[in-house]
């Protein structure tokens, strides 16, 4: 039900979106069988393609042609599967959307590779876009994803963390990502720069709620509709907003302590959910992610008047409101 209300929302993009659907196959095809079967694994476990959603339809308020736009909607996708490929790595994580992760069904060497071949071929569809600025933004983006990954590392079970510091992480996790979406679709199709700017802040807000969204959906959603064992952001240490509004909940402590030394339980795993499931965390992070959704549509009701700006309002709401 919810995937149909997201397909219903970009149904008179579905040709365009099936382009890029293509493109992003060929652009994973590799000499390499183990680098084209890995690559390939990744892009067959699906994906709501909300990147190259946010560029395709921030491309509609300048001059929008499919044939240019595909190469500023395919890298975008590729730096987030590349990205997600060096989570699951860091992350020790074995499931992901209900599939085996590259490094569980290979190894953390081929995943390792996997990632960085992905992000090589989102440079050389870069390339394509003559404007430098883009080439500027996504330069700007990877960095910044590269920074983020490591202080992931870094930030692991430590539960002394401000909610800037969780702020921050997500802004490079998530936020950035969208953030330049909505920033390189409008700059390759030569939107007015003003426009350009409200998109970008649009897709910055509209990524910090998906984010703390999908934090939230970690704890109140079951293992089946996550694919992978709820509670998994907490059992490998990542301490999402949820847990840092309890953090001084002995039980919380004593779960990350365990956790930490690899000897939770599943008996425990339960417990930690009922905990923050029974708790405001849950509620108060929604509001959190509320504020941001809000901060959104106001940037969106001062975009220019297009059959589009509908459709970035619908896809926010969706994505604010999200079950999956």
């Amino acid at each position: 039900m919810e995937k149909m209300k997201l397909k219903m929302i970009y149904s008179d993009l579905k040709p365009d979106i099936e382009i890029i659907e293509n493109e992003l196959e060929k652009a994973l095809y590799s000499t390499s069988h183990v680098l084209n079967d890995a690559s390939l694994h990744l892009l067959r476990a699906g994906g709501k393609r909300i990147r190259p959603l946010f560029v395709l339809m921030s491309a509609k308020f300048g001059h929008y042609n499919i044939d240019r736009m595909k190469y500023a909607a395919v890298p975008l996708e590729l730096i987030h599967m590349g990205s997600l490929v060096h989570d699951d790595v860091i992350d020790h994580s074995d499931m992901r959307r209900g599939r085996p992760t590259v490094r569980s069904q290979w190894n953390n060497r081929v995943a390792m590779h996997t990632g960085n071949f992905i992000f090589g071929r989102a440079i050389q569809y870069v390339s394509q876009i003559k404007d430098p600025k883009a080439h500027q933004i996504l330069a700007r983006t990877m960095v910044e994803i590269c920074n983020g990954e490591v202080i992931q590392i870094e930030d692991k079970f430590r539960l002394n963390q401000n909610l800037k510091d969780y702020f921050r992480r997500i802004k490079r996790k998530t936020a950035l990502l969208i953030e330049s979406s909505c920033e390189v679709g409008a700059v390759v199709a030569n939107v007015d720069p003003a426009v350009t700017m409200r998109l970008k802040r649009f897709g910055y807000y509209v990524g910090m709620s998906y984010q703390i969204v999908d934090d939230v959906l970690d704890f109140v959603s079951t293992d089946k509709q996550l694919g992978k064992p709820a509670g998994s952001d907490l059992l490998q240490g990542n301490i999402t907003l949820p847990i840092l509004l309890m953090k001084d909940h002995p039980k919380i402590i004593q779960f990350i302590e365990r956790a930490s030394k690899g000897i939770v339980t599943e008996e425990e795993r339960l417990e930690m959910l009922q905990i923050v499931r029974n708790s405001d965390s849950i509620q108060e992070a929604l509001k959190v992610s509320d504020q941001y959704l809000a901060k959104a549509m106001k940037e969106v009701e001062q975009l220019p008047e297009h059959p589009t700006k509908k459709k970035l309002r619908d896809i926010a709401l969706f994505i604010g409101k999200r079950k999956f």
